[in-house]
């Protein structure tokens, strides 16, 4: 496990990661939000309502590990329940990004989680994302449902919403929130079709989940 960020460089990363959204159309606007672990347990996230073509590292709130403002002048995400739930489901969690890309979002729509038909989505996911039940944005109802429905993987649709992915850093994070888009957009592709999908055998997806996790995440990383 990578060694946390200082709270300056998670203020700076999720700066970076705000314009990478913006140009991989994984977010709009002042949509969505953007948070990260940083050193004393502290959590970076992004304020409510701050586009990201103008955010500032200075824009940047920490958090503690109960959603309390520690350092900060601005309002943090109205999803700051969500992201301290994620974290504290999920102890290898590093950094956590939640999208409105059109895809996911338009599974989400239909209540639908995103099939596990592409490799890539069950070798970074473990399987099918599930789409949790709908409650509305900004409570603790819908932090609950996200992390009932996530059941380990590193993604879950929200109904009527968008998609959150966590990962065990930042990069990790996004390359999570662009497979989940890609295997959104494949899906709905087959249903327009008409064409019948063929999900994954379970057993193929924890042979692929776990050889992922355990060599070819690291060769990503140069670790292997």
């Amino acid at each position: 496990m990578e060694k946390l960020l200082t709270k300056e460089q998670g203020r700076a990363a999720i700066v970076k990661m705000g314009h990478k959204l913006i140009e991989k159309h994984l977010v709009a606007g002042s949509w969505g939000n953007i948070s990260c672990l940083t050193e004393n347990g502290l959590i970076a996230i992004t304020p409510s309502g701050r586009g990201y073509e103008n955010l500032q590292t200075e824009d940047v709130v920490l958090l503690d590990k109960a959603g309390s403002v520690v350092e900060g002048e601005r309002i943090p995400s109205s999803e700051s329940k969500l992201h301290t739930a994620i974290y504290a489901a999920c102890p290898e969690a590093r950094a956590i990004i939640h999208t409105h890309s059109i895809y996911a979002s338009a599974l989400s729509a239909m209540h639908q989680g995103v099939p596990a038909i592409i490799e890539d989505i069950v070798q970074i996911c473990g399987g099918r994302v599930n789409c949790a039940e709908y409650a509305i944005c900004g409570t603790q109802d819908l932090a609950d449902a996200a992390v009932k429905a996530m059941q380990g993987k590193k993604a879950v649709l929200l109904a009527n919403h968008g998609a959150v992915c966590w990962g065990k850093s930042m990069e990790d994070a996004l390359i999570v929130a662009e497979v989940l888009e890609k295997a959104a957009q494949i899906a709905i592709i087959c249903q327009s079709s008409g064409g019948k999908v063929y999900e994954l055998d379970a057993e193929d997806s924890t042979i692929m989940h776990n050889f992922y996790e355990a060599h070819y995440s690291k060769r990503q990383m140069g670790e292997e």
